[in-house]
This record gives C-alpha cells, structure tokens and sequence, in this order.
C-alpha cells in the first residue's frame, strides 16, 4: 500500500511506514497524522510490530508551520488532544513500533518518536524542542512523553534555549535507545522488529500497556499491577510452549 505522504510496506508480520515529504523534511501535517492514526487504528492483517521513519534524510522536523491554521483558544486545544490521541495510539495500541531516526527529529518530531518503543539515531540526528523560540508551547505530548524522558529540568533548558542534541547525546540521555553508523539505523530496525515480532504476542501487549502505567503509579498499586500482570502471562499456553521450548533447548514456537 502506497500514499503520498506515508508509504507503508508489509512483510513477514512487520509494517514499515515512511513519512514522505522529502520537501518538507517531512513536518508533520494534519493529512500525515492522520494517516498514521490511520494505520494504529486498524493495522494490516497480521502485523507484529511496525517500523516508523523518514525519507530523503530526515525522521520528522515537526509542525509544518506553513500550514498553521490560525485557531482560537478552544479550536487550539481540540487540535492539541487530537493529537494526544494518535500519539496514545501508537504508545498504547498494543503494536510495538521501533523508530529508525536520521535528520531533523524536531518538535512535533520528537513528540512522534518519544511515542514510540524503541528508538534508533544515526549521526545526523537532531533532536530538538524549538517552539519556546518561536513563541508557543508544545502540544502534541512533549511534556508528558519527552518529560518523562529527560526530567522537567532538563527539558525546561532544551526549550528556553533551543538547545540541539545529537545522536550520541540523545543516546546518552534516553531520547535514542541505539546510536549507529549512517545508513544502519533501518537495517537495525528491521532486526530488531524481527526479534520483538517472535515474542510472545500477550508479553508484548502487557509490555506496552503496562510499564508506562506502573510508572504513574503510586509504588504499591504498581507492584499489585505487576502481579496481576506476571499472572495472566506466566498462566497462559505461550508461557508453556516458552519453558518448554527452554527445556528442550529449542525456539519457542508461540501462538
């Protein structure tokens, strides 16, 4: 399945969406968003695990201001929950999905990826939160997914300042979860996304649902949470199948 701006390849259980605005360094617009919710609403038949990135150099430089529509006070925040909710879509639907980073990983960019599971930079990547420059307030999730990430004070200088981090630093401080060499951060992707796709489909859906919830928890309803989540997974056949598969020293062969 091809589109303008987001094309998406399907193989082998792993769906591999590319933003397609190689003049636009691929700013995220309202079409492209939705065409990304598009696909975490009702994903390919059959797919494990998605792969997320850019084309002609660049992951996503955010907001395409020259598109900015001008909106009062309540039309800005619908706009802003709208899109809170594609970014929960990708953080809790349930599909893992790993970014393949390279370029400009900027604003609304760097929302879109803190969004997603695992996290791969090339040397050319920029991250960046550049709106206290330009006089606005993030709105699609920073403060909550890139918060989490680097700290309320860390963030507060990222954006007072415009600060630019590259790979290694976003390494360092947990924006990227790999750095690589030019032109391996896909490859690598599609590694990885083969090894997370032959796990266990109820393990990974626990995963996701409940890690980024036990962190918002209070410390004895996340370690009650935990239980209630090591017993539906340690109870279930591919728990089975995964100890025998140990046992008998072969791989697990999960539903």
């Amino acid at each position: 399945m091809s589109e303008e701006m987001l094309n998406v390849e399907v193989e082998d259980g792993i769906a591999v969406l590319t933003m397609n605005r190689p003049a636009k360094r691929n700013a995220m617009c309202d079409a492209l968003l939705e065409k990304i919710d598009a696909v975490f609403r009702a994903p390919p038949d059959g797919v494990k695990v998605v792969v997320l990135t850019g084309t002609a150099g660049h992951f996503c430089s955010g907001l395409d201001l020259s598109e900015h529509v001008s909106r009062d006070a309540e039309g800005t925040m619908r706009h802003s929950r709208g899109w809170h909710e594609v970014m929960n879509r990708i953080k809790f639907g349930g599909v893992p999905v790993v970014s393949a980073m390279f370029g400009a990983v900027i604003g609304g960019g760097l929302e879109l990826a803190s969004a997603t599971h695992v996290r791969i930079a090339e040397p050319s990547t920029i991250f960046q939160l550049p709106e206290g420059r330009r006089g606005i307030f993030v709105g699609g999730g920073a403060s909550v997914g890139v918060g989490r990430i680097l700290g309320a004070d860390r963030m507060t200088e990222m954006m007072l300042t415009g600060r630019k981090y590259g790979a290694d630093e976003g390494l360092a401080l947990g924006l990227a979860h790999y750095s690589v060499g030019e032109g391996e951060a896909l490859p690598l992707a599609m590694e990885l996304a083969r090894k997370i796709a032959s796990n266990a489909p109820l393990s990974n859906y626990i995963m996701i649902q409940a890690l980024s919830r036990i962190e918002d928890m209070p410390r004895h309803e996340g370690l009650f949470t935990e239980s209630l989540c090591a017993a539906l997974t340690q109870t279930s056949a591919d728990a089975l199948e995964g100890l025998a598969a140990f046992l008998e020293k072969r791989a697990p062969k999960f539903r």
